[in-house]
């Protein structure tokens, strides 16, 4: 691959994990401080990023994939994005402000497949050269979250006192705008599917991939992906606002610890699968969501604020070894007849349905342990995901049986 298009592609994955995580780690505690939300307002803008993983196949499928350049549509969407995300940092109404991060959603969770899409063109190996490219959108995210935190103290107490987290969107406002500039001048990546060429609602959605729920192993873990994203919603939601109203100085700079530990963790997970199988595998990630939680629920900000740390960096852990592990899973699964499609379902399931019941209820949680003024029983709040997770952990551990992935699948890591 040339110098200037790999150098294209890091900026590119930089610079779309940078607008994702320079806003989103932060939206619960914005919403709370700047327009007085509730806990289940919260949950409900949490949860538009489920609303636009289902919209997202309609776009990539009816429009990317049939009429436009992925490089034209990535600067279009980026570009309403920046106009958004404008609208949502001037905005001190949750009513106005939902309808915003609605159609931000809607416009950005696309943009997430459309980066993968140009980036695969391009690649004569993609084994060996995507993690290369991708590893740019972890530190992408990472530098947003020291940038808030320790550049301009945006999430510090006086900071957050000052509504100064309204900046985290004016911030990525910017740079969701130059992207979408930056984007009209990637490698071309026309259309993979003929104008004339029919294509269902359910290659779209990825439903002709059903045939393999009737595979008991693949049925058993398909609803364990749904189940465990009940979990992951409140670490999403939580994360930041736990942090603050504690006391954890840096918080959002602390936070990108996971996504440090997340580079590590990929490194470790082949080993791992070639060690236990697939099996133990999901069932390390899984347990990691309880032990996690199990730390966020005993921890604090002073003499303990190690365990706080620590469950930080399970981050990796848990979403390698469950989430990047049942992609590659689902791939040797559905053979190459439905590999697409299966992706597209399993993304539909966790990303879209999964997530969706989880953040109403990572809401419903922690609006229930809301004591006074802000002030919330975080004990109560964690301990739920803690159980949740461990119950899909026993069930997974019972009735799902063991499977190796072959070497083939694994040099995809």
């Amino acid at each position: 691959m040339k110098f200037l298009t790999r150098s294209q592609l890091s900026i590119m994955f930089f610079l779309e994990f940078f607008i994702w995580g320079g806003w989103f780690v932060t939206l619960g505690t914005f919403m709370g401080q700047n327009l007085n939300a509730s806990d289940v307002e919260i949950g409900a803008a949490f949860s538009t990023q489920s609303w636009g993983a289902i919209v997202a196949p309609f776009i990539i499928g009816l429009i990317a994939d049939r009429y436009f350049n992925a490089e034209r549509i990535l600067g279009v969407l980026h570009l309403v994005g920046a106009v958004l995300m404008y609208q949502m940092a001037n905005t001190e109404n949750v009513d106005v402000f939902y309808p915003y991060v609605l159609g931000y959603m809607i416009a950005f969770m696309p943009t997430l497949a459309l980066v993968n899409s140009i980036a695969f063109r391009q690649l004569k190996d993609p084994a060996k050269e995507f993690s290369f490219i991708r590893v740019f959108g972890t530190i992408g995210w990472i530098i947003a979250g020291l940038v808030i935190s320790l550049v301009f103290a945006w999430d510090s107490k006086v900071g957050i006192a000052d509504g100064m987290l309204k900046n985290t969107f004016l911030m990525c406002a910017i740079a969701s705008a130059a992207l979408g500039i930056f984007s009209f001048t990637l490698p071309k990546t026309p259309p993979v599917v003929a104008k004339g060429e029919k294509v269902g609602l359910r290659e779209i959605l990825g439903l002709d991939a059903l045939a393999l729920l009737k595979d008991r192993n693949f049925l058993i873990f398909f609803l364990a992906s749904i189940l465990i994203c009940i979990p992951l919603a409140f670490y999403y939601q939580n994360l930041s606002p736990f942090l603050t109203e504690i006391g954890v100085e840096n918080s959002t700079a602390k936070a990108s610890i996971g996504q440090v530990s997340e580079v590590l963790f990929m490194l470790l997970l082949p080993l791992f699968f070639k060690k236990f199988g697939v099996k133990y595998t999901l069932i390390i990630g899984m347990a990691a969501w309880a032990v996690r939680y199990l730390l966020f629920a005993y921890g604090n900000a002073d003499d303990l604020v190690f365990m706080i740390l620590i469950g930080i960096a399970l981050h990796g852990l848990c979403y390698d070894f469950f989430f990047v592990s049942g992609q590659i899973y689902t791939d040797s699964k559905a053979g190459s007849k439905f590999k697409s499609s299966a992706q597209g379902l399993i993304t539909l399931a966790t990303y879209g349905v999964g997530m969706l019941i989880g953040f109403q209820v990572a809401g419903v949680i922690t609006e229930s342990n809301l004591l006074s003024d802000g002030v919330h029983d975080w004990n109560g709040i964690w301990t739920f995901p803690v159980l949740f997770a461990a119950a899909v952990m026993v069930l997974f551990l019972i009735f799902f049986k063991n499977e190796r992935i072959e070497p083939k699948e694994l040099e995809k890591l």
